[in-house]
């Protein structure tokens, strides 16, 4: 209760009598408990805490990636708005060049990025001993990778720079004449143990290991560094194409043909997760369905390699002794009908725990590695072999290839979470697909591999929030993509008048017209879109361009631009590629924009396929401009593709 001017005065009168000894004190009154409301529901300590442990949680998933430096920042910057960009584009910038994103020399080997491994452990190790030893190894491979990156960096940035170190230009800007071409980006890998740790938990669990490729790129998706990984598990491993609807059917298949040469020992299967229906007022609406072909080919596939895991090895078969005592790692009897047509009570159910699906036994694998829960067994010997209860599948693969999306697509339904934003799996699920078949979904991981950042932002690998140097991944992607014709643009200087020259000349003196010929930059490329779409800053008024080239980059990333890249080596004239074009896909070019267009003026649905958790924030770019989903999801595109996977998304 608030007192009032007479009131304090009097007190500070007593209290001035009780000091000087005039007065005797006051009786101390009893205190007056303070009534608390009773918090309301999800208010009280309990919950805020068990929010504060969720929210923890989920940061500890959370991807990890090295921060650029400022100076490449900067100069990547100022050469975007200087560099024009090639036009038209060369025919051969369709062809993936494997070289060029594993450039290597003699001081350089790329075999030497591995992925990590779990280190050995007993059961006799405490859960810290065993932590801190994972932290241990872990730091150490941080500390040889890092280092094998900034080698191949500095390599190729040493005929970019002439001379000139980057890191000592401090904040000026360089010369173009000194610096005329992009310097070469730094490459990113997952940098968070907590996120590898359920790549450990996966591969340990499984006995098939899918690993999707995107099939408009799929080495890219598949590093030498994956590949041995793999190589040195004991499940086996199947390669899934994924997106061939974007692809197409004759890139896929001369992709195909390029994997099988270069893999011969790995099955390799095609799917595509969504099929197209009519929704209101004739908008094309994409539910989640595998087509009949595509699952035969899959479980065929899978039925194989199990044929196979039921076979003992050369080793065991020559000792008559160990074929006696030989068990195989999976279950024998599978129902492969019923995964055709995903009959069984357990069809999509959800189970917990990380148990082992396997028989206990000395002789209980097909190869001579042992996992580690296995060594350290002091009785592993004595116990009796008993049949896994069912095939574990796991699903593997780097962010935004439609492994989330894959599981749906099996199920029929929504099961589990896709978006079209890569890495929004944060850990591993496990579903049951039939009684005897169950299925491990892991997070996406960036693997350890010489991509430089524009590709791997290209492939959508990196979420586009977390992406800084805008302007030099415009750059590096108009280079193969003419995005000022897929987006109707006109060149910010077409809208100056010439000036005319009133002056006059002798003859044979006057200068000869310059070339009205019109050259792009990255730059200007993200002006004219920011001034298409009305894009302006809010205290300047100039044209945003920040957001625009955010935009882009999420529109190429989600495939609403279409491209596609061909093997190397491929014949552009007998495949019909045209220069020009780049890697852009330009078929049902009309029939694409006039769906977006009605999709943007009814207001499509697709905003809300992406579905953010309580504990995650916000999308915004680096330079804390909203990132835009909604507004740049109505672009004028020449030739787009409605983002296939991304309607895959469900509200929890």
């Amino acid at each position: 209760m608030r007192r009032s001017g007479k009131q304090r005065k009097a007190e500070l009168q007593l209290k001035r009598a009780v000091k000087r000894g005039d007065v005797a004190p006051p009786e101390a009154q009893p205190r007056r408990k303070n009534f608390r409301r009773p918090p309301k529901l999800g208010h009280s300590l309990d919950a805020r805490l068990l929010a504060d442990d969720a929210s923890r949680a989920a940061r500890k998933l959370q991807s990890q990636f090295v921060k650029l430096d400022p100076d490449f920042l900067e100069t990547t910057k100022h050469l975007a708005a200087t560099l024009p960009l090639t036009r038209p584009i060369s025919a051969d910038a369709c062809l993936l060049g494997i070289s060029d994103h594993a450039h290597s020399s003699g001081n350089l080997v790329i075999d030497q990025l591995n992925v990590p491994r779990r280190p050995k452990w007993k059961y006799t190790m405490s859960k810290d001993d065993v932590d801190a030893n994972e932290q241990g190894y872990f730091r150490r491979w941080m500390t040889q990778t890092d280092a094998i990156v900034e080698r191949w960096h500095n390599q190729n940035n040493q005929p970019v720079v002439s001379g000139t170190d980057l890191g000592s230009a401090g904040q000026s800007v360089p010369d173009t004449a000194v610096q005329n071409k992009m310097p070469c980006p730094p490459t990113h890998f997952e940098r968070n143990l907590e996120v590898w740790r359920q790549l450990w938990r996966v591969t340990e669990i499984s006995q098939i290991l899918l690993c999707l490729l995107d099939s408009r790129c799929p080495p890219l998706h598949f590093p030498s560094s994956l590949e041995s990984y793999l190589a040195s598990r004991k499940a086996k491993v199947i390669l899934v194409l994924t997106k061939v609807d974007i692809a197409g059917p004759e890139r896929t298949e001369a992709w195909t043909a390029y994997l099988q040469k270069r893999h011969p020992g790995l099955p390799i299967v095609q799917v595509e997760a969504y099929q197209q229906k009519v929704g209101e007022q004739g908008r094309p609406v994409y539910e989640s369905y595998l087509p009949l072909p595509f699952r035969e080919r899959l479980v065929n596939a899978m039925r194989q390699v199990h044929e196979e895991m039921l076979i003992p090895p050369e080793r065991v078969r020559s000792d008559e002794a160990k074929l006696k005592r030989w068990n195989p790692p999976a279950k024998r009897e599978i129902d492969w009908n019923g995964l055709l047509h995903a009959h069984g009570k357990k069809v999509g159910s959800v189970v917990g725990g990380a148990a082992m699906p396997k028989g206990k036994g000395k002789e209980g694998t097909a190869d001579d590695a042992q996992e580690p829960e296995q060594e350290g067994s002091d009785n592993e010997g004595q116990l009796e072999w008993q049949e896994p209860e069912f095939l574990t599948v796991g699903l593997i693969g780097q962010p935004n290839v439609g492994k989330s999306s894959l599981l749906n697509a099996l199920f029929g339904i929504h099961k589990v979470r896709a978006s079209r934003t890569p890495g929004k799996t944060k850990h591993f699920q496990t579903l049951f697909w039939t009684p005897d078949v169950r299925l491990v979904d892991c997070p996406g991981l960036v693997m350890p591999a010489l991509t430089p950042m524009d590709t791997q932002v290209l492939c959508g690998i990196l979420p586009i929030s977390r992406v800084s140097a805008i302007p030099f991944c415009i750059h590096q992607i108009g280079q193969l993509l003419p995005l000022e014709t897929i987006l109707g643009l006109t060149h910010p200087l077409a809208n100056n008048a010439p000036v005319e020259d009133k002056r006059t000349w002798r003859d044979g003196k006057q200068p000869s017209l310059k070339d009205n010929k019109t050259h792009w930059t990255a730059t200007e490329i993200m002006t004219a879109y920011a001034n298409k779409k009305g894009w302006v800053t809010a205290k300047a008024g100039r044209p945003d361009i920040h957001r625009a080239g955010n935009a882009m980059l999420r529109l190429v990333a989600e495939g609403k631009i279409a491209w596609a890249f061909w093997p190397p080596g491929t014949d552009l004239t007998t495949v019909g590629s045209s220069g020009g074009n780049g890697i852009w896909l330009i078929r049902d070019a009309d029939q694409h924009a006039e769906e977006l267009d009605e999709d943007v003026e009814g207001g499509s649905g697709d905003e809300t396929d992406e579905v953010e958790s309580p504990d995650e924030g916000s999308d915004e770019d680096g330079d804390g401009n909203p990132s835009g989903e909604e507004e740049h999801l109505d672009a004028d595109l020449k030739s787009v593709t409605v983002g296939r996977f991304g309607v895959l998304a469900i509200d929890d």
